[in-house]
């Protein structure tokens, strides 16, 4: 029997599950290198933790390792319910709460390790934290997409941490009841992009589809539907998608250095947002809330049919 201790919390109403022990042994190389070791080599263990029946489709794992640069406070591989991650914002969020909670952090700035590079994190000491993301930028910009049922949409191709395709002419209806339909929607986008071959700059895959529309609360800028890799919605506003969506509006000089952006999710949660310059690039500061919702031990026992998770 193997034991995993884990502490549950959400961001904007998005779940992220942090592991701090009984997870696999993967090196002192970057963390790029232990996130490749992580796929190649324990992808068993990734399923067990975020795949039912111990988790869900919506639940994003943070696998905590102790980090090169001893300046950091923490080392971070996120994961989902069909493999590995670049960068997670609402886990970013997530893990600073929880180290908060379990008194390895306190009030102040911190830096943690991602696979994409460091990123910092401003923690209140209670609920609030804000990361100063990675380097993003806007790759493309009117990008026509064949969408089978549809037609064609346009959209931006930007990198948040992730590379997202950003729609906001799609005449769809950005409302909680309607999360199949933009989840299908959303979907049909992602399987047109691999049809017509695009990628981000770096040939890697759009795998993050972003629909924006009008808010629904007054005094925010915007609202948007995510729909993440495994084909789960984002319950929050999306760290490293409201980043890349930052990254669009400064590049159509629709956002100021500083200027603060309000990003609501298809619940009505918010980030607030903005943006240095850096170079062609910005970085992007994304602010969100989070709560610790559980400690748990998970169990994984050999003789249970399921003991992997239940993989597609």
């Amino acid at each position: 029997m193997r034991s995993i201790q884990v502490v549950d919390s959400h961001t904007g109403g998005e779940p992220t599950r942090v592991v701090l022990a009984g997870g696999p042994d993967l090196g002192t190389g970057s963390m790029a290198d232990r996130r490749e070791l992580f796929r190649t080599r324990f992808d068993a263990f990734r399923s067990a933790v975020v795949n039912e029946p111990r988790g869900s489709d919506v639940l994003v794992g943070a696998l905590l390792c102790p980090p090169v640069d001893p300046d950091c406070a923490a080392g971070v591989i996120f994961f989902n319910n069909v493999g590995m991650l670049n960068m997670c914002g609402h886990g970013t969020i997530g893990l600073a709460v929880t180290l908060g909670h379990l008194g390895q952090i306190g009030a102040g700035v911190h830096r943690f390790e991602t696979p994409v590079g460091v990123v910092s994190v401003e923690y209140d000491g209670a609920h609030t934290a804000t990361i100063e993301n990675v380097p993003s930028w806007r790759a493309a910009t009117n990008v026509s997409v064949e969408v089978a049922g549809h037609g064609v949409v346009y959209g931006d191709i930007a990198w948040g941490g992730n590379w997202f395709f950003l729609v906001s002419d799609h005449g769809q209806a950005l409302d909680l009841a309607c999360v199949d339909e933009l989840t299908e929607f959303s979907w049909r986008i992602r399987e047109g992009l691999v049809r017509q071959g695009l990628t981000g700059d770096d040939g890697g895959e759009i795998d993050h589809i972003e629909l924006f529309g009008p808010p629904h609360a007054v005094g925010n800028d915007s609202r948007n539907f995510v729909l993440c890799p495994g084909k789960a919605y984002d319950r929050s506003p999306c760290g490293t998608g409201t980043s890349a969506k930052l990254a669009c509006l400064y590049a159509a000089g629709k956002l100021q250095p500083g200027e603060i952006w309000r990003q609501e999710s298809i619940v009505g949660s918010v980030f607030e947002g903005w943006v240095r310059e850096a170079g062609n690039r910005v970085i992007p500061s994304v602010r969100g809330t989070a709560w610790v919702t559980g400690e748990a031990t998970l169990w994984l026992d050999p003789t249970d049919p399921f003991e992997k998770g239940i993989r597609r």
